[in-house]
């Protein structure tokens, strides 16, 4: 090999691990240029929801309800406690949780569903296709999509209420890739 060659197979080795590391950071950096952490479940409600479906949209074996244990941390001195929450799981594994626990905007919007509408976008109440197969299989045209304002995007942003011809409604925080249940009130 000429020794001309190899400096740009060099140049472009050294440009690929440069890729890949930017990437890298890009993917685990928040805006502020922080390393993301492991959310918690508490956050999970108000960023990203997790569904117990599987992507195949089948179920994972789970006991009815699933606890998960929260550590505060103390002031220096303090002592430091441990709080258990408990989250009840439905037939399909996805977590239950009340509209109260959703964002103010996921709640505005399922006002706005029990009121049959204004929707302040046009495509609120269209037909929601499940192409990701995470909620439970039903026919065509059985769920519906709304948009819950994202404060800050500029455009529909990720997070939406679907809703079943059954009543059921789930909340998704990150345009389809995982969801919760919301509880219906008794």
């Amino acid at each position: 090999m000429k020794p001309s060659y190899r400096r740009y197979i060099l140049l472009g080795v050294v440009l690929m691990v440069a890729a890949v590391v930017a990437g890298a950071y890009l993917l685990l950096t928040v805006g502020d240029g922080t390393v993301r952490e492991v959310p918690t479940e508490e956050q999970v409600l108000d960023a990203t929801p997790v569904s117990g479906a599987t992507a195949s949209g089948a179920a994972p074996s789970t006991t009815a309800r699933a606890s998960a244990a929260a550590t505060t941390t103390a002031p220096s001195g303090a002592k430091a406690t441990t709080t258990t929450v408990r989250r009840t799981k439905d037939a399909n594994g996805f977590t239950l949780v009340r509209a109260t626990q959703l964002p103010k905007e996921a709640q505005q919007t399922l006002a706005l569903i029990d009121k049959g509408g204004p929707y302040p976008y046009e495509r609120d109440g269209i037909v929601f296709q499940n192409r990701e197969r995470i909620l439970p299989t039903q026919s065509s045209g059985y769920y519906r999509e709304y948009t819950v304002v994202t404060p800050g995007s500029s455009d529909r942003g990720a997070r939406r209420i679907v809703v079943g011809r059954g009543g059921e409604r789930y909340y998704t925080a990150d345009h389809y890739e995982s969801f919760v249940r919301v509880e219906t009130a008794a």
